[in-house]
C-alpha cells in the first residue's frame, strides 16, 4: 500500500537530483482550447530541469481512442517510458510549466502501471527556480531502461463503472471542471458536447485544490475540501486530466485508491442517451 506524502519539494529535488536512482520527468501539456499555440513540448525545448526527459500525454496513450489521451495499454506505455530511461527501481519525479496540470497525470499512469516509486514535484518549474535549479534546453541523453507494468485496474475506471457507481452510490464522484460547466451555465470547450454533469456527482474545480503559486494546498487546507478524505471516490473531468489533480489531493490525505473516469466527460456527454444532470448537485 502506498503511504507518505505524493510530493515533494524543490529542495529535496535539488538534494537528490544526482542519486543514481532519480529520474525527472517534465509532463508540461497546455490545453489547445485555452492554449492553442502553447505546447508542452515548446515549453519543455525552451528549458527544463536538467536531466529531465519530456513526457507527453497526447502520445504515451491510446491514439486509437476517439476519446483523448486515454490510457493506453501496458504494452505501449512499457516501449513509452523504456525509451524515455524510465525502468524498473527508479524513483520518478514530475513536474509541469502549469499548475500540475498534466504532472498530476503523468503521476497516475505511471501508478497505473504499476510503478508506485513516483511522486510529483509541488510547486513545478516555479518552485525549481525559486531555489536556484539550473535550467537547459538540451534534450536528456538517455539509456533505455526495462519497465515492469502491472496495471493497477482499481485506479482506473470504465463509463459501465461510473453509471453503477451512480445507481448504487457506491462511490462519490468528484467533477473537477469549472463549476459553469458542471452547472450547465457555460458551454463545454469541445465542439459538440453539451454541458453539464454526470447524475450524482459533486463539483470539486481543481483550480480550488492549488495555491496561487502553484503548489498543492496543505493537508490542513485540502481536508476543508473533503467531508470524508477515505471515502470511496470516482474523479472525473473534461477529458481525465484535472480529474488526476483531486486524487492527487486525496492521496495527499491518505486515499490511494481514487479512481479516475478515464473517458470523463467527453466520453459520457458523447452518447445522447446518457442521462445529463444540470444545476446544483
Amino acid at each position: 500500500m502506498e503511504t507518505g506524502d505524493p510530493l515533494v519539494t524543490a529542495e529535496w529535488l535539488k538534494a537528490n537530483i544526482d542519486a543514481p536512482d532519480v529520474r525527472v520527468i517534465d509532463a508540461s501539456w497546455f490545453a489547445p482550447f485555452i492554449s492553442p499555440v502553447k505546447s508542452g513540448k515548446k515549453v519543455y525545448n525552451a528549458g527544463h530541469i536538467p536531466g529531465a526527459v519530456f513526457f507527453d500525454i497526447d502520445d504515451i496513450s491510446d491514439t486509437s481512442s476517439p476519446f483523448p489521451h486515454t490510457a493506453p495499454d501496458s504494452i505501449k506505455f512499457s516501449s513509452r517510458v523504456r525509451k524515455l530511461g524510465i525502468g524498473d527501481g527508479h524513483r520518478v519525479v514530475i513536474y509541469d510549466q502549469n499548475n500540475f496540470c498534466a504532472a498530476a497525470r503523468a503521476w497516475w499512469l505511471l501508478r497505473l502501471m504499476g510503478h508506485d516509486e513516483v511522486a510529483v514535484l509541488d510547486g513545478g518549474m516555479a518552485a525549481w527556480q525559486a531555489v536556484g535549479g539550473e535550467i537547459e534546453d538540451i534534450p536528456a541523453i538517455v539509456t533505455e531502461r526495462h519497465f515492469t507494468a502491472r496495471v493497477q485496474s482499481r485506479l482506473i475506471k470504465s463509463t459501465a463503472q461510473v453509471e453503477q457507481a451512480t445507481k448504487n452510490a457506491s462511490h462519490r464522484i468528484l467533477d473537477a471542471r469549472p463549476l459553469g460547466r458542471f452547472l450547465g451555465a457555460d458551454p463545454e470547450p469541445r465542439e459538440g458536447l453539451p454541458s453539464g454533469h454526470i447524475p450524482g456527482s459533486n463539483p470539486l474545480p481543481a483550480s480550488d485544490l492549488v495555491n496561487p503559486n502553484g503548489t498543492l494546498k496543505s493537508i490542513e487546507q485540502l481536508s476543508n475540501h473533503f467531508e470524508n478524505s477515505k471515502q470511496a471516490t470516482i474523479t472525473t473531468c473534461g477529458s481525465g486530466v484535472t480529474a488526476c489533480i483531486v486524487a492527487l489531493a486525496l492521496a495527499r490525505l491518505g486515499n490511494w485508491d481514487v479512481g479516475v473516469y478515464d473517458g470523463a466527460w467527453s466520453e459520457w456527454a458523447s452518447e445522447p442517451s446518457r442521462k445529463i444532470a444540470q444545476g446544483q448537485a
